[in-house]
């Protein structure tokens, strides 16, 4: 039982960030869950300096509220100071992950705050951390029911807003054209995904969540030219990597989260070599098919 609450856990998880990471991608923006990730630090130490619990609740919601604010700075430095979004983002970032690490030095002598905890995270611990009712009843696992409420909010975010998100992904200038806000949604989507980073990094951590922004959603976008079935195929790979990683850690007696992500890596990297429209080997040899039919038709001098 223990296995299957890990990985339903993180195949949920895997797939509300692969279906975010879906758009990020194709809004060139897949490294916007990377600058989340390291800017929730600060939050989660403020929060902490605030209550002085370490109570998951507290310190989401202090992550949640920086990683909101990351977004708007970003899209502020974007459009306001008219930076490239890379830039945008590399400053948001690594000013606030900086300005969380200042913090924990300088009350790592009063407060126990491990932050590789915050980073790196550790799903194994998912059977154990349980919800307990008032009166004793136990519901199972807290980080389970994170994930599927992470989930739902995101289908149907994604459900309510497909078309304005699918305008404003494939063409923005059309989209304001015909009186769709394309800084709205963008501020949206980029507060879902502050919202599902947060919520996983608890399990699978801040770093390693952005492997599932991104992996399941870059494997499907070799695969497909259609936005629908790259949606499909990333749900497909989110749940294969989810199992294949814990058996793997299991074997290996490893990082759990770290075994996903080296299964989605995996996956990648044989896509990229084999995938039938983008793939560097299946290219090649469809080059030398047609170099040797053209060869073959060529007329004789």
């Amino acid at each position: 039982m223990d296995a299957f609450y890990i990985i339903l856990t993180a195949t949920l998880f895997a797939i509300s960030c692969g279906l975010l990471g879906c758009f990020l991608i194709l809004r060139k923006m897949a490294m916007v869950g990377d600058a989340i990730s390291h800017a929730v630090l600060p939050g989660i130490v403020i929060a902490f300096l605030l209550t002085g619990t370490r109570d998951s609740f507290e310190m989401i919601l202090g992550a949640a509220l920086i990683g909101i604010f990351s977004t708007f700075l970003i899209e502020f430095f974007h459009h306001k100071a008219r930076l490239q979004t890379d830039a945008a983002i590399g400053v948001t970032f690594t000013w606030l992950f900086a300005l969380g690490v200042i913090l924990i030095s300088v009350f790592a002598g009063q407060v126990d705050l491990d932050q590789e905890c915050v980073l790196y995270g550790e799903i194994a611990y998912v059977p154990i951390d349980l919800w307990i009712g008032d009166n004793g009843t136990i519901f199972g696992p807290r980080a389970l029911y994170v994930a599927a409420m992470t989930l739902i909010v995101n289908v149907a975010f994604i459900r309510i807003g497909f078309k304005q998100l699918h305008l404003t992904t494939f063409d923005p200038a059309f989209a304001a054209t015909i009186g769709v806000s394309v800084s709205l949604w963008n501020y949206l989507l980029m507060g879902a995904v502050s919202m599902t980073t947060v919520a996983a990094f608890d399990s699978v951590g801040a770093i390693l969540v952005v492997a599932l922004l991104v992996g399941p959603a870059a494997i499907a976008y070799l695969l497909t030219d259609r936005f629908q079935t790259m949606m499909i195929i990333t749900v497909f790979v989110a749940i294969v990597s989810s199992a294949l990683g814990y058996y793997l850690a299991v074997w290996v007696d490893g990082s759990i989260a770290g075994a996903i992500v080296t299964i989605i890596g995996i996956l990648f990297g044989i896509t990229f070599l084999f995938s039938p429209g983008h793939g560097v080997l299946m290219k090649k040899r469809l080059q030398r098919k047609e170099a040797q039919r053209l060869k073959t038709e060529a007329p004789l001098s």
